[in-house]
């Protein structure tokens, strides 16, 4: 007799499936008018999953036959994800409302990409993996895609569609090889076999390659990067803020794992690539922003060089490495949410969205809240202290330099500085500048998000401890 298998581990992401159905129902029922609730229901449900999560976090199990881990580096990750979708969800609901996108699919489109992005984290098979990026990614498309009025929002969700898939393809034709040559796709099964085997074999190592660059696609790592400007310039403004949240963070969670799992015991053979798509994707974050007038692809650019950053820590394959990049990630996520914020509240007087960095000339004047907070969260993505930033390029720095890759310490470095003049040439034209015309006032809710992570990213030095240790102890689950 088959055993059932034990479903408890799971149970967030059986509630954020069930509540997707429940709240595509309402939808299906209400129409368009009920958008408004099916947003904050969404929010409330991913709430909820952040409370799951978190009240078993010290479990650490794996189930539906080595399927499925839950760990407290996936309970971490899980919790960044989750406060992520749930925010970009509030920051859009104004958007949608003004730029009559009032559907209630999008909403459980974000829960369920978010529950794509959970199975994701929580793999522990090569099978299971490609599901929760799959179910990630087939929402991520239509999301792109969502204004279909916009000629430029259609372009992005086929250009995303089209590369996506081709990633896909490259990462599955990868995870076929790898089951070939090791004769298992589960993560404990690939690592046993790679230790068991005297020589290496070529063709584990060309399917780790493939694996990889699938991997970096999703995280839009250079070289792979060249979907990621394009489709944050056409997608609608919520979507590219919740393309640059929660599905970053799932990806590095899952890459992280991926590498440090099954693939851990042959670090010598990726550590270097790991490190060389590091460096390429700072440098290239670093420079190709300097000329950007559109924001969103100026934040697009932000976004690479930000992903070369947390790539530092894993390419460091130590404890330190990934509790860097965890420390990173959740000081990327309050800083370019609340950035985010401000950008969603480029509206003219008119009702007309503007895009472009001069646009935001003399905000300190007209709207000196927004640009007080926008100011903080440009100093700390250029990673000036004692702003939360400084400490995210701080730890992973440092665990590089840890590691002997004092090299990709100095590019990045180097990097941070050359990156500092487009952040900072934001604060001199909303600062310096002759003032533009004023923007409308934000809902409340708007300044609700912005406030919050001004103020988290602002005083994180005087409370860093909790996370670090959190970040700490979900690295140790890497590291058994």
């Amino acid at each position: 007799m088959i055993e059932f298998p034990d479903i408890s581990p799971a149970i967030t992401e059986l509630w954020l499936a069930i509540a997707a159905m429940a709240l595509l129902l309402i939808g299906v029922v209400r129409g368009d008018r009920a958008t408004r609730m099916v947003v904050w229901l969404s929010v409330g449900v991913l709430a909820v999953a952040i409370w799951l999560v978190w009240s078993d976090a010290d479990t650490s199990v794996v189930t539906f036959s080595g399927l499925f881990v839950a760990d407290r580096f996936a309970a971490f990750a899980k919790v960044l994800v989750l406060l992520g979708s749930a925010l970009a969800l509030v920051l859009s609901l104004e958007f949608l409302e003004r730029e009559r996108l009032e559907r209630p699919e999008f909403p459980v489109l974000v829960v369920l990409a978010t529950l794509g992005m959970m199975i994701m984290i929580a793999a522990n098979d090569l099978l299971s993996l490609y599901v929760g990026l799959e179910l990630q990614s087939l929402s991520l498309y239509v999301l792109a895609a969502f204004n279909r009025d916009s000629e430029k929002s259609t372009e992005s969700g086929l250009k995303y569609f089209v590369l996506g898939a081709l990633a896909s393809g490259i990462l599955l034709y990868g995870a076929t090889l790898v089951y070939g040559f090791t004769g298992s796709t589960s993560f404990t099964g690939i690592a046993g076999a790679l230790a068991a085997q005297e020589e290496r074999s070529i063709g584990v190592l060309f399917g780790l390659a493939f694996v990889t660059a699938g991997l970096a696609f999703k995280v839009a790592a250079v070289p792979f990067h060249m979907w990621t400007p394009d489709v944050y310039e056409g997608a609608p403004t919520p979507v590219t803020a919740f393309f640059s949240l929660a599905p970053k963070v799932a990806a590095l969670a899952l890459f992280m794992r991926v590498m440090l799992g099954p693939f851990g015991g042959i670090a010598d053979d990726w550590v270097g690539i790991i490190g060389l798509l590091a460096a390429t994707s700072m440098v290239l974050g670093a420079f190709a922003a300097i000329g950007q007038t559109n924001i969103k692809r100026l934040m697009a650019y932000s976004s690479i060089g930000h992903v070369g950053y947390a790539l530092m820590g894993l390419a460091a394959h130590s404890p330190g490495g990934v509790r860097g990049t965890l420390v990173y990630l959740t000081i990327y996520l309050a800083m370019n949410l609340g950035a985010w914020g401000v950008i969603l509240s480029m509206r003219r007087t008119d009702g007309k969205l503007v895009e472009n960095v001069e646009d935001l000339a003399g905000m300190a004047r007209t709207r000196p809240f927004l640009a007080a907070a926008m100011a903080i969260f440009m100093f700390s993505l250029a990673g000036v202290p004692p702003l939360a930033g400084f400490f995210g390029k701080f730890y992973v720095f440092f665990a590089a330099v840890d590691a002997g890759l004092y090299l990709l310490a100095v590019i990045g470095v180097l990097a941070t500085v050359v990156g500092s003049y487009y952040y900072l040439r934001i604060v001199k034209v909303m600062y310096f500048d002759e003032p533009a015309p004023a923007f409308l006032q934000p809902a409340g809710a708007t300044i609700a998000v912005i406030a919050v992570t001004a103020i988290f990213t602002l005083l994180f030095f005087l409370f860093p401890a909790p996370f670090v240790a959190e970040a700490h102890l979900a690295s140790l689950a890497l590291f058994p």
